[in-house]
């Protein structure tokens, strides 16, 4: 079986990633893009799915390992009884073709060492055929072909490349796998050790235009360089995380591919990424955004593949055993549901980047436009909301919310930008949409925002309130949302989504998943925003210290497991964490200011 996701480390060169597992196996790579063919799928299966192995052949007493400072440069360190050596594995950023390089470095004694190649195609369907072409190894099968190129000698096992070889102190030695098409000619060699220092100094030198300087930089450095790492460059679409199928509950069927681009990401990671100071990494997403969603307002998707392409047909592969025992799906058919909050999330995005500085030359207002037009009538049906819920589709308050932010936005773009539209009738919406959510959305008796129409359900999604202006933070209906969710939310100091109990049948699925991690930055962030900062820094701390030992998170945390669980790396998680440490640093700025006042 793979191992538990916080052991994995992520590699990347801004078109797909591979996942590096403690015990020197990579695990999961999909090429040459994060929603093709996986090479390596051992992640979702075992061994006999592809995986590459390069570790000790002896016991290992101890690892250690991190990422170069301010790069996705990965060190892995292993500790034996005969000595101590260092694996460096990374992913030079995009060239002619995706390179892998795994260098084997000897720091302490003689240490034996051993390497283990299974490249199966095809998320690990596929057994190729393999030979030797010019001293290089190749594997090839229908559409795919790999080369493995090093000085090490060789040999075929078991259907399985394999090699032994010693690593004394002072020496080094690489291993480089190449993809590439196989009707194309083999691709040119690669330095490993000029690629090694090129690539530290690509990553450092995007992480210079980095403006946060509080006191959490290095997690919000880590956190932008993951956002780096799930970007595919050439379209500038940032997918959800690298991986398909790792499960929201162990053993369960809450499980999806998020190799994709979700236009609601794009608020959130539109905003990270410009007030962070990645103005070029924030138009590249815009131009994928406007891209991806031009045309007919009525044919908008939640998600996108990383190109803009919209057939994300979803199907189970099923020769693979699943991570734990999960059913493993390749696409995602929640991108044919209408989810009316991504209308508002789309308009918020664009307007962001106006405000910003982002040049408002486009097509993008009269997009607008007609975006706004499907909103007026529209937003009165229901929908399956930002949950993506497969029990039917209902009136979700957050999804009239985002209905409520399009009009609003739209509004402010007319008044701040002096753009041409109907401001009086986008006005009068919004005060309808506002006055639909009061009544409807809003349950006196409990003082808590609900998750639908009529319900007495509860929706950690309702803490956007105040984050998108709807309400003033310290407003009696936020506090008494924020109240509930903590008595029947809360578990073990994190934020459940929803309610989720055998009566409900809301989202289709049984009950029962982790805690979800963006919903625990959104309390710290309201938090702040009611001048709780003692609570806020508490619950920022406590998501911190669920990072992995180089700083990853996915996308749900399982307290009773004390396991990271979901989709991993997961951008969902690394945005709210980048925003919450802004909103944290700004909140408390004035505080301490006055501290000091004090001390003086």
């Amino acid at each position: 079986m793979a191992l538990p996701i916080e052991e994995y480390a992520i590699i990347a060169d801004t078109q797909t990633a591979a996942l590096v597992g403690r015990n020197g196996s990579i695990d999961w790579l999909c090429v040459p893009r994060f929603d093709s063919g996986a090479i390596f799928a051992a992640l979702l299966g075992t061994e006999e799915n592809g995986h590459w192995t390069v570790a000790p052949a002896g016991e290992v007493t101890a690892v250690r390992r991190r990422y170069r400072p301010e790069t996705l440069v990965l060190e892995t360190e292993f500790e034996t009884a005969d000595g101590v050596v260092r694996l460096i594995d990374f992913m030079p950023p995009r060239g002619e073709a995706p390179d892998l390089v795994r260098i084997v470095e000897g720091v302490r004694g003689e240490v034996p060492m051993t390497m283990r190649l299974r490249l199966r195609f095809d998320y690990g369907k596929v057994v190729p055929w393999v030979y030797r072409e010019r001293g290089d190894l190749v594997a090839v099968a229908g559409p795919d072909a790999v080369w493995l190129r090093t000085p090490v000698e060789t040999r075929g096992e078991n259907m399985a490349t394999r090699a032994d070889f010693t690593v004394g102190a002072g020496d080094r030695t690489s291993f480089v796998l190449t993809w590439r098409p196989s009707h194309l000619p083999p691709p040119e060699p690669i330095d490993p050790a000029h690629e090694l220092g090129a690539t530290e100094g690509y990553w450092r030198g995007w992480v210079s235009a980095c403006t946060y300087e509080g006191e959490w930089r290095d997690a919000v450095v880590r956190s932008l360089l993951t956002l780096k790492a799930l970007t595919y460059a050439p379209t500038g679409g940032i997918v959800a995380a690298a991986t398909t199928s790792l499960p929201e509950k162990l053993g369960g069927v809450r499980n999806w591919d998020y190799r994709f681009c979700w236009l609601r990401d794009a608020t959130i990671t539109l905003q990270s990424l410009l007030y962070s100071g990645f103005q070029s990494e924030a138009l590249a997403w815009r131009k994928w955004l406007l891209r991806a969603i031009a045309g007919n307002p009525a044919e908008l998707q939640i998600m996108y593949g990383v190109a803009g392409e919209r057939r994300l047909d979803e199907y189970i592969a099923d020769w693979l055993s699943g991570y734990d025992g999960n059913p493993v799906r390749i696409g995602n058919a929640a991108a044919e549901q209408f989810q009316l909050d991504v209308y508002g999330e789309v308009m918020d995005a664009l307007h962001q980047g106006r405000r910003a500085g982002l040049k408002a030359e486009d097509p993008a207002w009269g997009l607008q436009v007609k975006l706004m037009d499907f909103v007026e009538q529209h937003w009165t049906e229901p929908d399956e909301g930002i949950w993506e819920v497969r029990g039917g589709p209902k009136h979700f308050v957050h999804s009239k919310l985002m209905a409520w932010v399009a009009a609003d936005r739209a509004v402010k773009a007319v008044e701040e930008f002096n753009l041409d539209g109907p401001v009086e009738r986008w006005e009068a919406l919004r005060e309808a949409i506002r006055a639909d959510i009061l009544e409807k959305g809003y349950d006196k008796k409990r003082r808590t925002f609900t998750q639908f129409y009529g319900s007495e359900e509860l929706d950690a999604a309702l803490l956007m309130v105040p984050l998108v202006g709807f309400l003033p933070a310290t407003d009696e209906r936020v506090v008494g949302t924020v109240e509930a969710i903590e008595r029947h939310l809360l578990q073990d100091g994190f934020v459940q989504r929803y309610t989720q109990h055998p009566d409900t049948d809301v989202d289709g699925l049984p009950p029962g998943e982790g805690a979800f991690l963006a919903c625990t930055f959104w309390l710290a962030d309201n938090y702040a925003l009611m001048g709780r900062h003692e609570d806020a820094r508490e619950v920022f701390e406590r998501l911190l210290a669920l990072r992995n030992d180089v700083g990853l998170l996915s996308e749900e945390y399982d307290p009773a497991e004390g396991r990271l669980v979901g989709n991993f790396p997961q951008a969902f998680s690394h945005v709210p964490l980048i925003d919450t440490a802004r909103t944290l640093t700004d909140a408390m700025a004035p505080t301490e200011a006055r501290v000091r006042e004090g001390l003086k």
